[in-house]
């Protein structure tokens, strides 16, 4: 039976593939329910509810409810004017009907419509639309060669480009093959079970329930929320036995779900003398070459098992693990000899060994760079901390780098940093010193925490400001979405550090150092730098803002505007944004930005603002000034001793009297000294509020 709808039938799609790539898959699936969308809406099909599924092996799509015929619509096409078209007889004219020639209407079926400039011949035609079942073949040809991947190939004469090569295609339209082409193949009603698994026999589906049925008992959970599910729920059930628990890594898992069809999960183990090595050495050993899931005790110590998900049930499973088990051991033993190899050596001999590693072909090396990092760390430290800060950043800027250089880095690039702390440690730095080389790699993501120690905070700042800047003085900056050197990850960490560190730094006099050390070192920079990556980072920090604290976009803009090329200091900034925010929400906050706003527009091309009362014709006038004075008189000490609420309540206080002066008086009267006197009164009170923020960014 087909499982038919009032509203329409369901549409099922499947794309068989050799094994695709654990990491093709997520994104392949969103895009494949994106586009069916998009075309599903051009094609004036509507639909209920889409939903996409698959494995390593199948890219799987399921629509409800799609109608069996487009939506009716009607077009109109505006032609020559009546007059024109039509004689004084009434009859066409040549422009008439050459118009509904074009059109492919007949003449007599042209409209006259009332235009501004007159009556105008309209060509309307219906279109009743078409089945369904007439379109989906060329539909869902486009909606496959839509697909894109990060890799692709050719394998056939066709030259389709695809992840892996396509090796089946089910389509089914109420239940009915819909027999498209693509890649060579033509589309039929029969899938395919797990490799090794099922019988090996084509299986016939009738709909999407029967599709995932007989899948699953061909070895084939296609609903990855399911394999998640089962995936979970085993390695916890394991867990659970060896009282102790998974550690969590939701890329990990992730990977887990599309690199099986249906998933096992095995428990190995590995010799108890390994975790002699640090925890870190051992469960990236795990993860990075082998993908499995690391099992700790309750106090969080690892325990010697790892959690494996296969691809294969029954007998075979218990030979899986030991050649696992196998693997893991050379692994761990290779991680040993590198651990061992490396402590024979200090790190701080190793630096030399950095004139041989190139930063970039423009740049220099890294041995330059750590030499920058060290100057930078220092300066920073000497304005943020105490004289043991200077110290601690001074060194761990020293050695930074060098684990780069190391056999254990270089065979796990994801453990720098970390293993310079387990090395200086191991060569009696300080703590503080071997925290900050590992924790100057944080952020290294997003949503990733910031450097908790002072000196990790500082070394941090140090690294990624000396990378922007040094980029952005060659030239080499983001552009549109390519951003190969991932400055803006390194601009926001920045921003993060500073305003969630707590740390007050001046941006621009921060990139002018940087600067200053590029050229030292002979690195030309290009005299628009340091205004470009100031910029830059204003972006990152509205960016930071808008997405992030969810503060209004005006209150951003009237904020970061006027400070974005001068003292740029985005803690302080934050903070007046905040308040600014909350203040937004006040009654006369809109009717305080429209005096403001008329007062801006009056003085734009004013800049006098010497007062003289002798002048003053109206009490408004005497009321403002007085208003004014007093405000004059706290406002700008409590904006530089961040008292950011107080500021804008003695802001707020000149509501009244603004508005009694624009009611009370004219300000372009024609005395040309009165009219220049209230203009200065205004340019006052307009500079006064521009302290705060550029309030003509406000929208009302």
């Amino acid at each position: 039976m087909t499982r038919k709808q009032a509203s329409g039938c369901e549409l099922l799609l499947e794309i068989g593939t050799e094994e695709l790539p654990a990491q093709f898959v997520p994104p392949a699936l969103a895009s494949l329910k994106d586009k069916a969308a998009h075309l599903l809406k051009e094609a004036r099909l509507s639909h209920g509810a889409l939903k996409a599924m698959g494995t390593p092996r199948r890219l799987t799509l399921c629509v409800q409810g799609v109608a069996d015929h487009q939506e009716p619509v009607a077009t109109e096409a505006m032609g020559p004017s009546k007059a024109v078209g039509f004689d004084a007889q009434g009859q066409p004219t040549r422009a008439a009907i050459g118009f509904a020639a074009s059109q492919g209407v007949d003449v007599t079926a042209l409209v006259a419509r009332t235009m501004p400039k007159g009556e105008y011949l309209f060509a309307v035609k219906q279109d009743a639309g078409r089945k369904a079942s007439l379109l989906l073949p060329a539909l869902l040809s486009e909606l496959a060669g839509s697909l894109t991947f990060q890799k692709a190939m050719r394998w056939n004469d066709t030259g389709v480009r695809f992840a892996r090569p396509v090796r089946w295609l089910l389509a089914l339209y109420g239940g009915k093959p819909v027999r498209f082409q693509f890649a060579g193949l033509t589309a039929g009603d029969r899938t395919w079970g797990h490799r090794f698994l099922s019988s090996g026999r084509p299986l016939r589906v009738k709909d999407g329930r029967s599709y995932e049925t007989s899948l699953e008992k061909a070895g084939v959970i296609v609903d990855p929320d399911n394999r998640r599910t089962m995936i979970l729920s085993q390695m916890n059930r394991i867990a659970r036995e060896k009282k102790g628990h998974v550690h969590e890594d939701e890329a990990l898992l992730e990977q887990a779900v599309f690199s099986v069809e249906m998933p096992e999960v095995l428990i190995g183990s590995f010799n108890p003398q390994h975790l002699a090595l640090p925890q870190d050495v051992l469960m990236t050993s795990m993860k990075e070459h082998q993908g499995y899931f690391s099992l700790l005790r309750k106090d969080d110590g690892l325990l010697p098992h790892f959690i494996a998900v296969v691809n294969m049930k029954g007998s075979q499973t218990a030979t899986i693990r030991a050649g696992n088990e196998r693997v893991l051991a050379a692994r761990l033993a290779d991680a040993r000899f590198f651990f061992d190899e490396d402590r024979k050596t200090r790190l701080e001999s190793r630096l030399e060994k950095l004139k041989g590693v190139t930063f970039h072909q423009k740049l220099g090396t890294l041995h330059q760079k750590v030499g920058r990092i060290m100057a930078f760390a220092t300066r920073l430290a000497d304005t943020l901390g105490d004289l043991d800060a200077v110290e601690h950043c001074r060194q761990a800027a020293k050695l930074c780098k060098a684990d780069l250089v190391t056999g254990m880095v270089g065979e796990f690039p994801t453990l720098q940093g970390v293993m310079g702390r387990e090395y200086a440690r191991h060569d009696g730095e300080p703590k503080e010193v071997a925290d900050a080389i590992a924790e100057h790699y944080l952020p290294r993501f997003a949503e990733d925490a910031i450097p908790p120690s002072l000196a990790g905070k500082i070394l941090s700042l140090a690294d990624r400001l000396d990378t922007l800047a040094a980029f952005f003085a060659v030239g080499l900056v983001p552009s549109g979405s390519q951003d190969p050197f991932a400055l803006r990850r390194h601009a926001y960490a920045v921003v993060r550090i500073l305003v969630e560190g707590t740390l007050s730094v001046s941006v621009k006099a921060t990139i002018l150092d940087a600067v200053r050390l590029l050229k030292e070192q002979g690195i030309p920079v290009d005299d628009k730098a340091p205004a470009e990556l100031q910029r830059f980072l204003g972006e990152r920090l509205r960016h930071y803002c808008q997405d992030v604290i969810k503060l209004r976009g005006d209150v951003v803009d009237a904020v970061l505007s006027k400070w974005q090329y001068g003292e740029f200091d985005p803690r302080d900034l934050v903070a007046r944004a905040r308040a600014l925010h909350a203040f937004a929400g006040r009654p006369e906050f809109q009717t305080l930005v429209t005096a403001f706003k008329r007062a801006e527009n009056i003085t734009k091309a004013h800049e006098e603002d010497g007062v003289n009362q002798a002048l003053f014709q109206d009490a408004s006038e005497t009321g403002l000034y007085a208003s004014l004075l007093a405000a004059e008189n706290v406002v700008p000490g409590l904006i530089e001793s961040r008292k950011y609420e107080d500021a804008l309540d003695a802001l707020v206080a000149l509501k009244a009297p603004i508005d009694a002066f624009f009611v009370g008086v004219m300000v372009m009267v024609e005395e040309d000294a009165v009219r220049g006197n209230r203009l200065a009164l205004l340019v006052r009170v307009r500079n006064l509020f521009r302290q705060y923020a550029d309030f003509s960014k406000i929208v009302q």
